[in-house]
């Protein structure tokens, strides 16, 4: 029986030029994008060191033994399936299956992220079935169960606005906890008020892209 009773599951995409942020790119470049996405996967990293779970970093493409995910607090492990519903079914039952009680997956692209958040989950859990972080672009940063409900990842139009509202539909029989909502960074729009990310992009160029 596993001693830790909380699993936390942290999805990535490798950090490769021209692979990642690929909407941002259109406005920032290539480069800055990955520059901006290597900050956010940082940001992830030191949050997620925070919790008291155990961690488990799920790469996109292949794993990376020496990278800033640090092998002393992370589990490395690679995506399975053909799109995210099916990455984050697999990922949670083959996580549940390790005997954890509460189980919460976050994604790798969200500045206003803390540990907090993500310990407040694992408390919910404690009363809720699922418990679900919106982002304000209709789809979520963070969902906890404590029981496996694959429903929640099939029939759903990944990576459109209607994520969420399908997802606590589907879950209307179930005690579900919602938490604050947060922004994702996925366009210019979505960061152009973070100050620490302004030394990550040259501004000349987004405005010759926005002509």
């Amino acid at each position: 029986m596993n001693i830790q009773k909380n699993a936390l599951i942290i999805f990535t995409r490798n950090p490769e030029l021209g692979k990642c942020k690929t909407r941002l790119a259109k406005t920032v470049g290539d480069d800055a994008a990955l520059h901006i996405y290597k900050y956010l996967l940082q940001h992830t990293a030191d949050v997620a060191k925070k919790v008291e779970a155990d961690r488990f970093v799920f790469y996109s493409e292949n794993i990376i033994e020496d990278d800033l995910w640090d092998a002393k607090h992370f589990r490395k492990k690679l995506q399975k399936g053909h799109d995210l519903g099916e990455r984050m079914l697999e990922a949670f039952s083959e996580i549940f299956k390790l005997n954890y009680k509460r189980v919460c997956i976050i994604g790798s692209d969200l500045l206003d992220l803390d540990s907090k958040i993500i310990e407040e989950a694992y408390d919910r859990l404690n009363h809720s079935d699922v418990v679900i972080g919106p982002s304000q672009d209709g789809g979520y940063y963070l969902l906890g169960m404590k029981k496996l409900f694959p429903k929640v990842f099939k029939n759903k139009d990944w990576g459109t606005e209607t994520v969420r509202e399908f997802t606590l539909r589907g879950l209307q029989r179930h005690k579900v906890y919602v938490l604050e909502t947060l922004n994702d960074v996925d366009t210019f729009q979505d960061m152009e008020h973070y100050e620490q990310l302004k030394p990550y992009y040259n501004m000349e160029t987004v405005l010759k892209r926005q002509r």
